[in-house]
């Protein structure tokens, strides 16, 4: 599944680039927005929100959201460049969540380097990640495809419907992490996750469904990217863990970030609900606190092996990957491309990166 990545993200890249340009002229503003109705500044468009939205791209990501996609077309049966545009609505949008959940999160770094609004300021970070909410949709607009208005707005039915269940998620995940105490179930947890990530995940699969006229198998892809998508974000939660574990003495920034900024992961669920209670409080106290110290990281961490709760972590992610390969082999596939995104479900829980 690397090769595929790697195959196809300079590609996608490109599109991204066709869409929301490097740089940003008088010319753009009319095609994309229409004829300004006194004057457009162009200058303050390109601060504002080319500047930090390619800061953020550049910054790396592997753009599976939309490799995703283009293979499950193939897996329709149809040529996934036809339909680089519509794989790019999904990564668009997974790039403008990503700034606004780091002024929500106070995050201080994000893929290496300081968190956007702590690069460009508040206001610009939140303006531009709300835009990315909404400039892909101009995609289904323009209509690249040449889809008939009954799959037109099957694509924007479906994609209000996710959109807004990932502010559900989001909502949860807020009130959990403005709170002191661990008092969440592990199906709370896995029910945000599936409203957050795998609201993007279903994303995915429902629009490669639906632009692709294969309605019959749009459940069975959204049910199989649902649950990869929540073993993505179980791993994600284990690599901070392991990153920081790796790391020994010397943390650096950004390390530890999900045990500095408080999440409330699985992890974290299992080893507060199985350690002793002392260790349990000393866990509670290091993610409440607005600082830790690279030692009370360590506690945390400590902590979290003692109980086990990586590994614990590890096989629901495994779990997780499995049913989706069981939903999977309930859709209408071409073989290949299914094998491919059989690997996939294997590649996002033993990643390392």
């Amino acid at each position: 599944m690397r090769e595929v990545l790697a195959e196809w993200r300079p590609v996608v890249d490109e599109t991204i680039e066709e869409l929301l340009p490097r740089g940003i002229d008088e010319g753009y503003l009319t095609d994309y927005f229409g004829p300004a109705a006194y004057q457009y500044d162009p200058e303050a468009v390109q601060r504002a929100l080319a500047d930090p939205i390619w800061n953020l791209l550049d910054r790396g990501g592997k753009r599976w959201r939309a490799v995703l996609l283009l293979v499950l077309v193939d897996g329709f049966g149809e040529a996934p460049e036809e339909y680089l545009q519509y794989a790019c609505i999904p990564e668009i949008l997974h790039n403008g969540t990503i700034i606004v959940d780091d002024v929500e999160d106070g995050a201080t770094m994000r893929r290496g380097e300081p968190a956007l609004h702590h690069e460009f300021g508040v206001d610009v970070a939140l303006n531009a990640g709300n835009a990315m909410y909404f400039l892909p949709l101009k995609v289904i607009t323009r209509n690249p495809a040449d889809l008939d208005a009954e799959t037109r707005l099957a694509a924007y039915e479906m994609l209000m419907h996710e959109l807004n269940r990932t502010h559900l998620g989001q909502g949860m995940d807020i009130r959990w992490h403005n709170a002191r105490d661990v008092t969440l179930s592990e199906d709370e947890y896995l029910e945000m996750s599936a409203c957050k990530t795998g609201a993007l995940g279903r994303i995915v699969a429902r629009l490669a469904a639906i632009v692709t006229d294969n309605r019959a198998d749009e459940l069975h892809v959204a049910r199989f990217a649902e649950s990869m998508s929540v073993a993505f974000q179980i791993a994600d939660d284990i690599l901070d863990i392991e990153h920081a574990m790796e790391a020994g003495g010397d943390f650096g920034k950004g390390v530890g970030n999900d045990i500095r900024e408080g999440k409330k992961t699985l992890p974290v669920i299992h080893a507060v609900g199985d350690a002793d209670d002392a260790d349990a409080e000393r866990l509670v106290d290091v993610l409440w606190a607005d600082e830790n110290t690279d030692d009370e990281v360590r506690e945390a961490i400590r902590v979290l092996q003692s109980t086990g709760s990586v590994d614990y972590a590890r096989d629901r992610a495994r779990a997780l990957a499995a049913d989706a390969r069981s939903h999977l082999d309930e859709a209408d596939l071409e073989p290949g491309p299914a094998e491919q995104l059989a690997d996939f479900t294997r590649f996002v829980v033993e990643r390392d990166v």
